[in-house]
């Protein structure tokens, strides 16, 4: 499953102010001048290979972090030793996942949404991995936007008492609100990082935050730096990928050095993750990204 695939499926399902206080930093700062982990989303790279395989290409590539999709459902049980015992062995960590079915914005599948979460934290817990990407669902037919609004608000509050105060691989877990742009699903409800922070805004709950993905932003409003001036207390995780196509930083319009510069100034502390689809050899685009990541940084 890819993620335009994951959100093709939830939108089909859904068919049928203050501030938020930051949270401790996913990791130490490093040696180099940014101030924040690297990481991999890995549903887009080295799909024919193993799971155990895949996080060896990524740690080849220099990278201790990835990011999941839901890959885990469907395992046996000694598909999670195998697994887990490579992770360990190659020193990698579970910073996120996803694979909800349901969104938030959905006042019909609210029930559902926290069940599914409730369950989900069992296998969150089991694989070390300590925040959830969620995501609104599909625009609801009959329903205004201010209600949809006003369900993503609801549901992510009462979210928020099931994870408050939990810890997973020593992190709190968080829930993270993501936008995906209109031109990749047309229908989905939340396409607005300025709506999504709103939202998060309104939650007003530290373990709750923004998904800021620049790819789909830049396709369905752009400004991507001053949002992430005004609003990088609650951003708690950043996906990267360059426009048009999804390729890496340096083949489309997205000015990544300056992101990446602003990002250290701003001492953001939270992970950003290459999701994106190379053009060349995956493990050399991987490397590359994660040079000019750390380089820009300077």
């Amino acid at each position: 499953m890819n993620r335009r695939t994951f959100a093709q499926s939830l939108a089909a399902s859904a068919v049928a102010a203050m501030a938020a206080p930051a949270l401790p930093a996913l990791a130490a700062p490093s040696a180099n001048a940014a101030t924040y982990p690297l990481s991999v989303m890995l549903w887009t790279v080295f799909n024919d290979l193993p799971f155990d395989q895949r996080l060896a290409k990524v740690a080849e590539a220099g990278y201790t972090n990835v990011e999941l999709v839901g890959e885990y459902s469907k395992w046996s049980e000694a598909d999670f030793a195998r697994n887990l015992a490579a992770r360990k062995r190659l020193g990698m960590h579970f910073d996120a996942t996803a694979g909800l079915a349901n969104g938030v914005a959905n006042p019909a599948t609210q029930d559902a949404f926290l069940a599914e979460l409730t369950q989900a934290l069992g296998t969150m817990q089991r694989i070390e991995c300590p925040a959830m990407i969620v995501l609104s669902g599909n625009v609801v037919p009959g329903l205004s936007r201010q209600a949809q609004h006003q369900a993503a608000i609801d549901t992510l509050k009462r979210a928020a008492t099931l994870v408050e105060g939990k810890q997973i691989d020593g992190q709190p877990v968080r829930l993270l609100l993501e936008c995906i742009d209109p031109e990749e699903n047309p229908h989905y409800y939340l396409t607005s990082a300025a709506e999504a922070i709103e939202i998060v805004r309104a939650v007003n709950h530290p373990q709750v935050q923004f998904l800021y993905d620049f790819f789909h932003e830049q396709i369905a409003e752009g400004n991507l730096i001053e949002k992430l001036e005004k609003n990088i207390e609650v951003i708690g995780l950043i996906h990267v990928a360059d426009v048009p196509g999804r390729h890496e930083p340096g083949t489309g319009e997205i000015n990544y050095a300056g992101i990446y510069r602003k990002l250290a100034a701003l001492h953001y502390r939270h992970a950003v993750a290459m999701e994106f689809l190379p053009t060349g050899d995956p493990v050399a685009a991987l490397r590359e990204a994660r040079k000019m990541a750390l380089s820009s940084a300077l």
